[in-house]
């Protein structure tokens, strides 16, 4: 396989799975955390690797190292792997998704932004998005007829938080998830809503439906339900490991254990909640966006020149939504056409942004 971000959680999750189940690494490509990557390269032995910077190569330990985008996409042309993990992180993830699905080769898609902001371009008859909530709906889906789906959200760093005090509050408590560790941007994106807003996005392409909601269970043990129409719900309930969605991208079939069950007497009980606008301002986006899914370029493009401004601490918290909400406002009718469109509007809105 290809492992695409390699050095992320998700990239390390697949590794442990390839170490699990025996499967052969022939990329990894990752960004600046060279030390892990070398520590990859060495269990996994990879006949190549690709880098985020050229500056970085002499400190990799291998003697096939290349730098940038166009040595990824040529590196997924050039390779035998019949399977691309994505695991890039934003808008950096489409063009190797595209280029995968060119080659015919089988995408398990980590990378959210290509669903996002280009799903009714991306071919799905040989894709599986690596996701809890996405995961749980299929897992759950049968040939009953389905009424509507719900995935859950944990609510973020700031689900507890008053309200008066968001907009002071720091990077540092914004990088606080309460449930779990992950990588700036997602603990941000879902700090903000902004992140569910994206897997609704997901959803509706690869379910071919705006009927989907989503709830939060501050727990993250229900990762998705499905509403039939004989009035019965059932949901998906597994430990939060993305190492179980992993392995199904991967293998297409698991028959041994791969998490430990819950125990609902220890767990005792589970707590579940309504998104409220006022928290999470995005929300109120929600129908919006189902319904003009090509406004999924404007939010991705906006929150990430955003999320940076937050990290880089050139804005406050509660202004991210804002710029989001902005750009949608300004760009709310969107022509896209074809894929160069979506590169083009992408530029367009991020030189608006302040990018």
């Amino acid at each position: 396989m290809i492992v695409l971000g390699s050095t992320g959680s998700i990239g390390v999750n697949t590794l442990n799975i390839a170490r699990k189940f025996n499967l052969e690494v022939e990329v990894l490509v990752a960004g600046k955390n060279i030390k892990l990557l070398n520590e990859q390269i060495k269990e996994f032995n990879p006949k190549k690797v690709v880098i985020a910077s050229s500056e970085d190569i002499s400190n990799v330990n291998h003697n096939d190292v290349k730098a940038g985008e166009t040595a990824i996409l040529e590196t997924i042309e050039e390779s035998n792997s019949n399977i691309v993990v994505n695991a890039l992180v934003g808008f950096l993830g489409l063009r190797p998704t595209l280029k995968a699905i060119t080659c015919k080769k089988r995408v398990a898609l980590a990378n959210k932004e290509s669903l996002v902001v280009a799903g009714k371009f991306i071919d799905q008859s040989n894709l599986v998005a690596i996701d809890s909530e996405h995961f749980g709906l299929w897992y759950l889906i049968q040939d009953k007829k389905i009424e509507s789906l719900t995935i859950t959200a944990s609510g973020g760093s700031f689900r507890d938080y008053p309200l008066v005090k968001l907009k002071d509050v720091s990077v540092k408590e914004a990088l606080n998830h309460p449930n779990w560790s992950m990588g700036n941007k997602i603990t941000i994106d879902s700090a903000t809503m902004t992140n569910k807003m994206f897997e609704l996005l997901e959803a509706k392409w690869l379910f071919d439906t705006t009927n989907i909601d989503a709830i939060i269970e501050t727990k993250s043990l229900i990762h998705a339900m499905v509403n039939f129409k004989d009035g019965s719900t059932t949901a998906h309930i597994a430990n939060a490991s993305m190492q179980l969605p992993i392995s199904y991208a991967l293998l297409g079939r698991v028959d041994e254990n791969i998490l430990q069950h819950i125990d609902l007497v220890k767990i005792g009980s589970l707590e579940f909640k309504q998104i409220e606008q006022e928290r999470y301002p995005i929300w109120k986006l929600r129908k919006e966006i189902l319904k003009n899914p090509d406004l999924g370029v404007v939010l991705n493009a906006a929150n990430e020149v955003a999320v940076s401004k937050f990290l880089n601490n050139e804005i406050g918290f509660l202004d991210i939504s804002k710029i989001s909400i902005d750009a949608i406002n300004k760009f709310n009718n969107p022509t896209i056409n074809n894929i160069d469109d979506i590169f083009e509007l992408d530029k367009e809105i991020r030189n608006y942004c302040g990018d």
